[in-house]
């Protein structure tokens, strides 16, 4: 039966990685200039030709010409994959090549080939790993093995929803796929407790901060998990009484795990740029970008909490108050709060050259100054950014919240604990930066294992006949 049971995994594993394999490379093809794609893919380039991590767009050479200077502003993961890339497959390099040098108006972008399967191909790996990782997250947490076919599936059908998004040259996929680790390793740490799991958690999460920063915030959330779960009741599977949870021990090795995969790159930055650092300016653009909601009215919050629901939502606003009620949430409207935010970021950059000597003063004065206000329009924002997997998460996202309650209520910690990570940083984002969903797409896993325990706790509570 073990032998059986890991041939199906496997036979799960490589269906899963077939579906988003296709309903990633099937998306309509794109320019490497749309979106946000560039700021990868010059850091890409300027690896490749010059072995220089830059700042891409956001430093003043053209490196296509000469050689630009070692750069933090973006972390280091993905652009060095994208490079890995384009080195393996060389038609993916030309074209890397041929987008960079027509972005710097050297030649016409209409030359460049549409071509970016090895990344897709490896987003949908990342993804399939992912998938993997939340189902047995799922399983550990919920105490079933179906759960990793149920929270597995749910979580499938939310990529797939996305998988637009997904087919561009930006890190969500990698994002989400070492999230998902972290998130395993956070419920294997607290079923077993054992030193070397927190260990793993702590790679995990070095993996994710070298992703994108933002997950720097949740090494602090992470000791404060481990502290409450140091004395909670047991849930099924983890160690019977507190005694039994090593807490410095476990707090310990997540540390050293987690410095050991970030002292290297503040070394560098230390050394190539010197400036001992994690990253300059990424927190300045977003905390100014951010503030630009501020401006926004209590009509339009009110209004966005329906206009925020996906494909319902808009449409359904703009008939009861008008399309003005939700445009200034929507980022190419004119006078948009995405545009606002933005322009002003470009004016200070062109006053100032560099955007972390300014943003000290205007974050005392517009946030913290103004901090009730701040924290009003948080709440719209982050309302927002909940809704993960397009209109699928019209379905996915109450049943969630249904789980976490229930979990809540029936003390499944383990559950809870694996969801917490995940909204801690839906509310960070409605803090520090702004109201979309790309974000938090690693709501996703949590959010289908709350949902497929829910349904399968309820059921089988009603075929006992159990309240």
């Amino acid at each position: 039966m073990p032998g059986r049971a890991a041939a199906i995994r496997i036979g799960f594993g490589l269906l899963v990685l077939a579906v988003l394999a296709t309903a990633i490379t099937t998306r309509p093809a794109k320019r490497l200039v749309d979106f946000d794609q560039a700021f990868y893919l010059t850091i890409a380039y300027d690896l490749r030709h010059h072995g220089v991590f830059s700042s891409g767009v956001f430093d003043t050479v053209d490196s296509t010409r000469a050689v630009p200077p070692p750069g933090m502003f973006f972390a280091p993961l993905y652009p060095w994959l994208v490079a890995a890339a384009a080195t393996v497959d060389p038609r993916f390099g030309r074209t890397l090549d041929c987008t960079i040098e027509a972005n710097e108006n050297h030649r016409d972008l209409a030359t460049c080939e549409i071509y970016a399967r090895p990344v897709l191909l490896l987003h949908a790996l990342l993804l399939a790993l992912a998938v993997l990782a939340i189902g047995r997250a799922a399983e550990i947490a919920g105490g079933s093995p179906r759960l990793f076919y149920a929270a597995g599936a749910l979580a499938i059908v939310g990529f797939v929803a996305e998988a637009d998004l997904l087919s561009f040259v930006m890190t969500e996929s990698l994002s989400i796929a070492v999230f998902s680790l972290f998130g395993l390793t956070v419920v294997m740490a607290l079923a077993r407790w054992r030193w070397m799991d927190f260990a793993a958690c702590g790679v995990a999460l070095g993996l994710a901060c070298l992703t994108r920063p933002t997950f720097l915030l949740l090494a602090p959330v992470m000791l404060a998990i481990i502290a409450a779960a140091r004395w909670l009741p047991p849930s099924a599977g983890e160690p019977a009484a507190p005694a039994e949870r090593p807490f410095w021990r476990s707090v310990t090795a997540f540390a050293v795990a987690l410095a050991v995969m970030l002292v290297p790159w503040l070394a560098r930055n230390a050394v190539s740029i010197g400036k001992l650092g994690f990253t300059e300016e990424y927190g300045s653009a977003a905390l100014i970008e951010r503030i630009a909601f501020n401006a926004m009215t209590l009509r339009e919050a009110l209004w966005a909490v329906p206009a925020c629901l996906p494909a319902v939502g808009p449409p359904l606003v703009e008939r009861l108050a008008g399309p003005e009620a939700h445009a200034r949430f929507v980022y190419d409207t004119p006078n948009s709060f995405f545009w606002l935010g933005r322009n002003r970021r470009d004016a200070l950059v062109a006053a100032h050259g560099r955007l972390d000597p300014v943003t000290g003063p205007i974050v005392r004065e517009e946030l913290i100054g103004a901090l009730p206000r701040h924290l009003a329009t948080s709440l719209p924002l982050a309302w927002c950014g909940l809704w993960v997997g397009r209109a699928f998460g019209l379905l996915l996202v109450p049943l969630a919240a249904w789980g976490l309650v229930r979990a809540v209520r029936r003390r499944r910690w383990l559950l809870v604990a694996y969801a917490v990570p995940a909204l801690v940083l839906v509310g960070v984002h409605g803090v520090l930066a702004n109201h979309y969903p790309r974000y938090n797409l690693g709501l996703i896993g949590p959010a289908s294992a709350l949902a497929a325990w829910a349904m399968a706790d309820a059921l089988a509570r009603r075929r006992s006949g159990a309240a």
